[in-house]
């Protein structure tokens, strides 16, 4: 038996091996690795490629039914022993008994018609009859070859409207998904800068806090001096106990930055991410007439107006042609029966069908009609709605290549401040150590020193923001001057 002293040491051991196999793992990662891992490992990346696989498979069994299809049906065997109702020469009914057995399979091959909305099949099929009560006896019926037509006339040809608009949905999903992967991206370069951001206020905090308590201790030897006064010691004080708060509040808003970007990349707990300060930015030359053309070739958004314009009039079609309905049904083959198995295919005779049936409405009150009016009303505001939106997305990218190009003279100027803000700082902080400055002053040039920094670290993010949005976009890849393209087959299969 293990005693408490013993139990206690086995637990302090495991919980001693447990801290040690949970040590944190520190990794430097760039912005481009950042953005690459995001792509792979994200959950929001991994939503995406479901998506395309579900519209995958949703245009695969589009494509089936443009093919022939091989069909066979059989019921073996059907067992029956029942009493049936039989009306008499006088006209009267009784009831006779039936115990037989029964059995048929067919085998069929069909293929719709897209040009017409209509389908042909080739069928063969053989029907098997046992009398099982008295006069027993077996038939066999064949159906060697048959050939059938079904033809709606005057209605809607969904099959061709199908042929239309399944591609353009297809081609909506693949851009989809390659602006979902430029979104993941944009995400990841979010987070990123945020915990770069975070930091940075982390180390500003840090570096204020030092020179807080440099300054203070300085402070109080001028004060036993006497070259300031009690005030400006009192100040003093309260700048170094504001930068131990601050400190605090930055490794909490750090912490915070560090788990949600380390959980769209998928790293595990144990890991600490250092993310460089991108050196290195794009500097394509981005026009919003190229921007606007590649838009609308590539993006999603030109598939979706095309498949809603395509929908809209398949929906008038669809009306139109519910008006009146005339289906056609023809089949010519041959068939033969026999009580013997070889007798059903020897002696065969023709088998024809033609049948037309049609269905006119003579009176509705105006249903049909109706239904055809409210069609082309809402294909009109579909067209309306189309043109606002097209409009709209013409505006947006204006907007953003606007931002893009004025975002480069910016990034310059907040670099040029920032390096001028540092240069100040720690010029007046040594001339603060000789006393020709005041408190206020040295304030002064510290905040401004910490804004300079902040503000240059978001104009940075505000770069790559707006052109990762472009190429969100127009799937286009400025750095390397060629479309976004993506192998759909092989991701797919993987």
């Amino acid at each position: 038996m293990i005693n408490l002293k013993q139990f206690l040491s086995y637990t302090v051991l495991f919980a001693s091996a447990s801290c040690f196999g949970a040590e944190t793992e520190r990794i430097t990662i760039t912005l481009d690795e950042a953005i690459a891992r995001a792509r792979v490992n994200s959950v929001d990346a991994a939503v995406a490629l479901d998506e395309l696989r579900t519209s995958y498979w949703e245009y695969r069994s589009y494509r089936a039914e443009l093919l022939p299809e091989v069909n066979f049906s059989a019921t073996v065997p059907a067992y029956h022993k029942q009493y049936s109702p039989y009306m008499n020469e006088s006209g009267s009914y009784s009831f006779v008994r039936n115990n037989y057995l029964q059995m048929n399979g067919e085998v069929s091959l069909s293929q719709n018609i897209w040009l017409t909305g209509g389908k042909v099949s080739l069928n063969t099929s053989l029907d098997f009859f046992r009398q099982l009560d008295g006069d027993k006896y077996n038939r066999f019926m064949s159906i060697p070859v048959a050939l059938t037509l079904t033809q709606p006339i005057f209605g809607v040809n969904n099959l061709k409207w199908n042929r239309k608009i399944e591609p353009v949905r297809y081609e909506e999903a693949k851009a989809a998904y390659m602006s979902a992967s430029e979104d993941v991206a944009i995400k990841a370069i979010s987070y990123y800068f945020q915990l770069l951001m975070a930091d940075e206020n982390l180390l500003i905090a840090r570096q204020n806090l030092e020179n807080a308590r440099k300054l203070y201790d300085v402070a109080k030897e001028k004060r036993e001096m006497g070259r300031i006064s009690g005030n400006d010691l009192l100040q003093m004080e309260l700048n170094r106990l504001n930068a131990e708060s601050e400190l605090t509040d930055c490794e909490s808003n750090r912490k915070s930055c560090m788990f949600q970007l380390r959980t769209l990349l998928d790293y595990n707990e144990n890991t600490d991410i250092i993310p460089e300060t991108p050196s290195d930015v794009p500097t394509a030359a981005i026009t919003y007439d190229d921007a606007l053309q590649k838009a609308l070739d590539r993006n999603k958004f030109a598939a979706n107006l095309r498949r809603r314009q395509l929908e809209a009039d398949y929906e008038v079609a669809k009306a139109k042609g519910n008006m009146r309905q005339i289906s056609l049904f023809a089949q010519v083959g041959y068939t033969g029966t026999d009580r013997r198995f070889a007798g059903a295919y020897s002696t065969l005779k023709d088998n024809q069908v033609v049948e037309i049936g049609f269905e006119i409405p003579i009176l509705d009150w105006g249903r049909r009609r109706g239904k055809v009016k409210v069609a082309e009303s809402n294909r009109k505001v579909t067209e309306s709605r189309l043109r606002q939106e097209r409009a709209d997305f013409a505006q947006n990218i204006f907007i953003l290549v606007e931002r893009y190009r004025n975002q480069l003279d910016q990034l310059d100027i907040s670099r040029r401040a920032d390096e001028i803000a540092a240069k100040r700082y720690a010029t007046n902080v040594e001339t603060f150590m000789i006393g020709k400055i005041s408190t206020l002053d040295l304030n002064d040039s510290r905040t401004s020193k910490d804004e300079a920094r902040r503000e240059y670290i978001n104009e940075l993010y505000l770069f790559w923001n707006y052109y990762y949005q472009i190429r969100s976009l127009t799937l286009w890849d400025y750095a390397l001057d060629s479309d976004i393209d993506t192998d759909i087959e092989k991701i797919l299969k993987n």
